[in-house]
């Protein structure tokens, strides 16, 4: 079983930026893909960043050139740096791992808000 805990969610401007942290409860990333996504109201979720084990990284074109997916390994925590926010990068954003060995085999955090707003 693994936990996932998110933070570093809130309110911030448009142009602003902010960080955020998703915790895991173990040393998964040599197994585990891990990935932010985001749900708008009304909206599916979708992916927003992944790291891979590899590690290789992967950016919706929305967020392209805006946000940074990283992972510190000692840490057992990955990050998404986001800068240049837009009103419509508001959502509640989710950390995922998906294990790589297993397949169907993922878990999620409980989510973090994001609201760009003047």
């Amino acid at each position: 079983q693994v936990q996932l805990v998110e933070s570093g969610g809130g309110l911030v401007q448009p142009g602003g930026s902010l960080r955020l942290s998703c915790a895991a409860s173990g040393s998964i990333f040599s197994i585990y893909n891990m990935g932010w996504y985001r749900q708008a109201p009304e909206k599916q979720r979708e992916l927003v960043a992944e790291i891979t084990r590899g590690p290789s990284i992967t950016y919706a074109n929305s967020v392209q050139g805006r946000f940074t997916i990283s992972r510190d390994v000692a840490k057992n925590t990955v990050y998404l740096q986001m800068n240049s926010l837009k009103p419509e990068d508001t959502a509640v954003y989710y950390c995922r791992a998906r294990n790589a060995l297993a397949r169907g085999v993922e878990y999620w955090g409980q989510g973090t808000q994001v609201t760009v707003s003047s």
